[in-house]
């Protein structure tokens, strides 16, 4: 449940988020931020819309045996029931009954014109839709809230018209209806003023819903939050359509650095940054580097009279400790930055580094080497706790080493595609060749590897590749690129992350897939040689 219920932090990621341009998100996906977002405390996270897609429909059914949520609720998304259905008989709202979902936030019109140009329907047939709507799932149990979709826009046409929207749903049993600035036109004064005229007229409690189109939501979600809301709607880093929605993260870092106000559980703001970026990481978009609070550059100096200031005291060009969202300070010129990342990444992995300062200096060094290469490691835990070992005992765990591959594509006659690999490895004091066939080259390379490996290590026979991700990241080498590759293993009891780095998406997939293996073998209890 959310840290009070007398204020929300209310996610849409998954829903609303996904609506960005080239931002495509798997059910596998989906679940794995959906955890990220637990994790970081937010009080709500809306899943989707059950029955109007198959791969929503696919995530609602398995997150009812999947997903187990420690701090948020789950919310179904939809709209009321059609004009002239009753909602009880409506198949696609029927779906919001039935997606298992504690909570579900039904979506409405709140814009005369749209009502009639867009639903086809009367003002009254829609107020109806929405009490009908609103009553029915009430009835069955579910908690509701209301979007009330273009309330600004509505509010300017027929300001009657949209109180009333507010006074039915609130009525109805809506626990809150969020006022949706869904063209994102507003500024932050008039919007305010707004909100706080639909306060004096309603005794209903308001949340806010924002879009960025004119670079305001941020700014127009703590307008709103100031003029009374309690609700507040957002995406992780901004995802959303056109400009995107309002960032959550910098409202959630707002609302507790600046106005003292906790919203998440005791202890999780620090985990912004950590999550902020893994979740970028699943959804393969780029995070800014520009980003409030938990961008790389957010608490980034250059030399000059910025360096000199800092080491006196880095309030002096800092607006927050960037501790406090779980970011860092960097000195873009020396080597200052890194230490309590490092420190608090690896206690959080359960390595303690016992605050051994040159092992952390190292520590430090050496990641700050790899990411200039292009690793990441904000969202590759186990490749980094590999890295922490090795630093420690001056050894990396080693199973086995690969000491040859060769992967072939051949198109035949026939249209058919064959790809095969070939890999030699040594393990337990013994060289081995095996091969593999697959439905690309890096399916076949790991098919081939744990085909020999297998014959040593019985147990790799449970692991498996859920998630295989590849970026190709700016061109360092004239024309060259970099190749960056993230892969998610299972063992059925957890999940982790390994990265691979080369101008060659193979290697980079061969040195992602041989640290997974290796931490697998790990956390099966197996002594590297």
């Amino acid at each position: 449940m959310p840290v009070s219920d007398a204020f929300h932090i209310y996610d849409t990621t998954l829903r609303d988020g996904a609506q960005q341009e080239g931002l495509n998100l798997s059910v596998h996906d989906k679940l794995v931020i959906a955890r990220h977002l637990d994790d970081l405390g937010v009080g709500f996270i809306e899943g989707g819309w059950p029955g109007a897609n198959p791969k929503d429909t696919e995530f609602f059914a398995r997150a009812r045996t999947e997903l187990k949520l420690k701090n948020a609720t789950f919310v179904a998304f939809g709209a009321t029931r059609r004009p002239g259905v009753k909602a009880a008989d409506d198949e696609l709202f029927g779906a919001l009954r039935d997606s298992g979902a504690p909570a579900v936030t039904v979506v409405a019109k709140a814009y005369d014109r749209h009502v009639d140009l867009a639903l086809r329907t009367t003002l009254d047939e829609n107020l109806a839709m929405i009490a009908d709507s609103i009553k029915h799932l009430r009835a069955e149990g579910q908690r509701v809230f209301l979007d009330a979709e273009h309330f600004f826009d509505g509010y300017r046409s027929n300001r009657a018209y949209a109180l009333e929207v507010v006074r039915v749903a609130a009525e109805a049993g809506a626990d809150v209806i969020a006022l949706c600035d869904t063209n994102g036109g507003m500024l932050p004064d008039e919007l305010s003023q707004v909100v706080h005229d639909v306060l004096g007229a309603s005794s209903a409690r308001l949340g806010i819903h924002c879009h960025n189109d004119t670079g305001c939501a941020v700014a127009n979600s703590m307008a709103a939050i100031a003029a009374g809301a309690t609700h507040v709607q957002g995406t992780l880093n901004g995802y959303g359509e056109r400009t995107g929605n309002a960032d959550l993260v910098t409202i959630i870092a707002n609302l507790q650095l600046k106005k003292n106000q906790q919203v998440l559980p005791d202890g999780l703001l620090p985990e912004a940054f950590r999550i902020a970026h893994a979740v970028a990481e699943v959804t393969n978009v780029a995070p800014s580097a520009r980003q409030p609070y938990v961008g790389v550059s957010a608490f980034a100096h250059k030399a000059g009279l910025h360096a000199s200031a800092i080491k006196v005291d880095p309030s002096l060009y800092q607006h927050e400790d960037p501790s406090s969202v779980g970011n860092d300070m960097r000195m873009l010129v020396s080597d200052m930055a890194g230490r309590a990342s490092v420190e608090l990444k690896s206690a959080e992995l359960g390595v303690d580094l016992g605050g051994d300062r040159a092992l952390i200096g190292r520590v430090v060094d050496r990641v700050k080497e790899m990411e200039s290469r292009g690793f990441t490691f904000e969202a590759a835990d186990a490749t980094f706790e590999l890295l922490l070992r090795e630093e420690m005992t001056g050894k990396r765990p080693c199973f086995f080493t690969i000491e040859h591959w060769l992967t072939t594509v051949e198109k035949s006659a026939d249209q058919s595609i064959t790809t095969k690999a070939e890999v030699t490895i040594t393990a337990q004091g013994k060289k081995i060749s095996c091969s593999g066939e697959g439905n690309g080259p890096v399916n076949a390379f790991d098919n081939a590897l744990r085909s020999g490996l297998k014959q040593f290590y019985p147990e790799l026979e449970i692991l498996e590749l859920t998630d295989y991700k590849v970026r190709i990241l700016e061109g360092r080498l004239g024309t060259g690129a970099v190749t960056r590759v993230l892969v998610e293993t299972s063992d059925g009891n957890g999940e982790w992350s390994t990265i691979g780095v080369h101008e060659n998406v193979i290697a980079a997939s061969a040195m992602a897939l041989e640290d997974a293996l290796t931490f697998g073998l790990i956390r099966q209890g197996r002594t590297s040689e």
